[in-house]
């Protein structure tokens, strides 16, 4: 008898330590889920569109730093909802053609500009100019507006893509890679052939129709003509 009890009593004390264990646990994964809730009004780009294809390249070392970028800490895009289910009309489209979206930039901290910043004060760092900005100095890339001290991305509502091939995953050739610093990757570029010229024609055409504004000097960025926070810079993490 005083062996059974005895055994009652373990095993009440190991379901004790059980139930604790898993409540302990849901609270740490709320409190998780809760550090990477976004702001009201934004949204996991692949919510919204779950095949499209994601490439940040501030998170990783293939952009014109070399390097990851503060506040890049996955990679998954973020965008205004609003700018979201706009893109995700042009992914519609594209589908029919058997082409589809790939997307190299969304939200953009303000943090992670600031790095380009402290980045463009460095003249010692010149390991990307090859790649990217081959025929510039580092210190013109601020005087040209490649990059600037305050970005639209920061505001939700911007992106930076390409179109692919739904069955190889092949980017169309665009003419110029994204990022590239220089006059060929003007919308209107006469350096391009024809074929490349047709394929941004067709990423701009579709982009303006389904309310996106160009950017001149960059085929591949795009801003959210009626913006939800047409002045407000975000800092939130990308996570």
């Amino acid at each position: 008898m005083e062996f059974r009890k005895q055994q009652r009593q373990l095993l009440t004390g190991l379901l004790v330590i059980v139930l604790l264990w898993t409540a302990l646990a849901a609270v740490s994964w709320a409190a998780q889920k809760a550090d990477r809730s976004l702001p009201e009004g934004f949204v996991y780009v692949d919510e919204v569109i779950p095949d499209i294809v994601q490439e940040l390249r501030y998170y990783g070392s293939n952009n014109f730093t070399g390097r990851p970028v503060a506040g890049y800490n996955a990679n998954r895009a973020i965008l205004t909802v609003a700018a979201a289910q706009a893109l995700q009309r042009v992914q519609q489209e594209l589908k029919t053609k058997g082409l589809g979206l790939k997307i190299f930039d969304g939200y953009r901290p303000v943090r992670a500009v600031n790095d380009f910043l402290q980045w463009g004060k460095d003249p010692r760092d010149q390991k990307m100019k090859e790649q990217y900005y081959p025929d510039l100095e580092k210190s013109e890339l601020f005087k040209r507006g490649y990059i600037a001290s305050r970005s639209a991305h920061s505001r939700g509502s911007t992106v930076d893509l390409t179109i692919i091939r739904l069955e190889t995953g092949e980017e169309l050739d665009m003419g110029s890679p994204f990022d590239f610093f220089g006059p060929i990757s003007r919308h209107n570029s006469p350096l391009i052939t024809e074929e490349q010229a047709k394929n941004r024609r067709l990423l701009r055409d579709l982009m303006v129709k389904h309310g996106f504004v160009p950017y001149e000097e960059e085929w591949w960025h795009y801003r959210l003509k009626n913006e939800p926070f047409p002045n407000t810079y975000f800092d939130f993490v990308i996570e």
